[in-house]
């Protein structure tokens, strides 16, 4: 069943598995307030104060607008229940000792709302917005260091991501070759110019996300991406 939990991701840390987000009162989010949603993606922090591990990207999630929140939240709400258990994470030791996440966060996590960003346009803007937040791109595409955390300087540059997958290069130095409607074309078809098509996790992404995005809202993606500043891809 949709958003009932239990698919794994393997790291370096072990393996985190996704919980039931349904409205299912003992095995779900149905005992949650709206504030206590809002909390997870805003603070990354459970209703009892825990921290989350940041396998869930709420570092990217902490981004989104307080209206989609809300918006969000009123969707999970409407969702067929599952009684499905979440499965416990099975790290490495110490990795599972969330007060950790703490000093983790110290390092590698801004909490707010995304700030339009200043020099960009009102497009760029709205696609950054897209990109950085409901995204969560930069969560697979920016490179990250031994602790886990993203190497802000190399931003979008690609290199190795999830379950050491490879993952490609979003700035104008991985896209040169291709042209705005190349890559309108890879993210609503998930097809290249060449006729190659993405790994699983890419698919699944342009299955589910950017294949629904208004034209409107393609434009304003590949517009933040276009002038983001040229890295070469991470080794």
């Amino acid at each position: 069943m949709p958003y009932s939990g239990g698919r794994p991701l393997k790291t370096p840390f072990g393996t985190f598995y996704g919980p039931n987000i349904t409205p299912h009162v003992e095995t779900g989010i149905g005992f949650w307030k709206e504030e206590d949603f809002v909390r997870a993606m805003r603070h990354g922090e459970r209703p009892d104060g825990a921290n989350y591990f940041p396998a869930f990207p709420y570092p990217s999630f902490t981004k989104i607008s307080d209206a989609d929140l809300r918006d969000l939240w009123a969707y999970l709400r409407t969702l067929q229940r599952s009684s499905k258990e979440s499965r416990q994470h099975e790290l490495r030791f110490p990795f599972g000792w969330r007060f950790l996440v703490t000093f983790w966060k110290w390092f590698f996590f801004t909490p707010g709302p995304f700030a339009n960003i200043p020099g960009l346009t009102d497009t760029a803007n709205r696609g950054a917005y897209l990109v950085q937040a409901l995204g969560h791109c930069s969560e697979c595409h920016t490179p990250r260091n031994f602790l886990g955390g993203p190497k802000s300087s190399r931003f979008l540059a690609g290199g190795k991501g999830p379950e050491d997958k490879d993952t490609p290069n979003l700035t104008p130095t991985g896209l040169k070759k291709l042209s705005d409607r190349d890559v309108e074309n890879f993210l609503v078809t998930g097809v290249t110019p060449d006729g190659d098509v993405p790994a699983e996790a890419m698919a699944e992404v342009i299955r589910n996300t950017t294949s629904q995005l208004t034209p409107q809202d393609l434009n304003a993606l590949i517009a933040y991406l276009r002038a983001l500043p040229p890295q070469p891809k991470e080794k």
